[in-house]
């Protein structure tokens, strides 16, 4: 199981203390392979860029206007956080339908 997310994140710290086997990626540092996020905006749209975040608000209009995909490469905190990936599934935020997938 791993964990895209922030450490600094309160979700993500929320997530990580309720599945202690879950490996966290740091995304500011190490980033989400390509592959993960393709896959990741094509099951969760346009949900996976997170507008009310601090990076968001920092972007210009221009900025914005970028793809999905590009801006979540250039600003990896752009991302919802947490992003959980278990073998081919993949789970977005930690909501009560996450946990309850996941903690089954």
């Amino acid at each position: 199981m791993i964990l895209y997310g922030l450490k600094n994140c309160d979700t993500c710290r929320k997530a990580l203390k309720q599945l202690p086997q879950a490996h966290l990626v740091e995304v500011r540092g190490e980033g989400v392979p390509s592959a993960v996020l393709i896959k990741a905006l094509a099951e969760f749209g346009d949900r996976l860029v997170n507008t009310r975040s601090t990076t968001w608000r920092g972007l210009s209009e221009a900025e914005r206007s970028a793809a999905p995909l590009e801006l979540l490469q250039q600003h990896p905190t752009l991302m919802k956080r947490p992003l959980i990936a278990v073998e081919d599934r993949l789970y977005l935020g930690w909501d009560k339908s996450t946990q309850e997938a996941l903690q089954s």
